[in-house]
């Protein structure tokens, strides 16, 4: 399925925790973040925005990618989808997207003993 289109946040679990585990807790907000998804093939362009800030990757499926963190930090990490899911590591957490009902599901999940699940999701818009 294709993960092409502008979507809206509509639902999140453990917001604030991943934010806090991640150690950008100042950069809550309460504004609805879109994510706009343009997919060519295994080629990727992924932006999340709200009021004054934007966050952006462009991938290719199945290659070592450079990509930036929230804060704007480069890493380099292998793009992978399996079973219809798009996944990536950064750096302090481990991300999974996949379209469920039409609805991107984005889970990212930090390590360890008190390890947080963030979960949010997304209609289309």
């Amino acid at each position: 399925m294709s993960f092409t289109g502008k979507y809206e946040l509509e639902s999140q679990e453990n917001y604030v925790e991943f934010l806090e585990a991640i150690g950008l807790l100042n950069a809550k907000t309460d504004h609805k973040v879109i994510t706009e998804v343009q997919q060519d093939g295994d080629n990727f362009t992924w932006t999340q925005t709200i009021p004054d800030w934007t966050w952006s990757n462009t991938f290719t499926v199945g290659q070592e990618c450079e990509l930036f963190t929230m804060k704007r930090e480069k890493f380099t990490a292998p793009v992978t989808l399996e079973n219809g899911k798009i996944l990536i590591q950064f750096p302090q957490y481990h991300l999974t997207a996949e379209i469920v009902e039409d609805k991107l599901v984005m889970t990212c999940v930090t390590p360890g003993e008190k390890g947080v699940t963030f979960i949010r999701v997304n209609k289309r818009i």
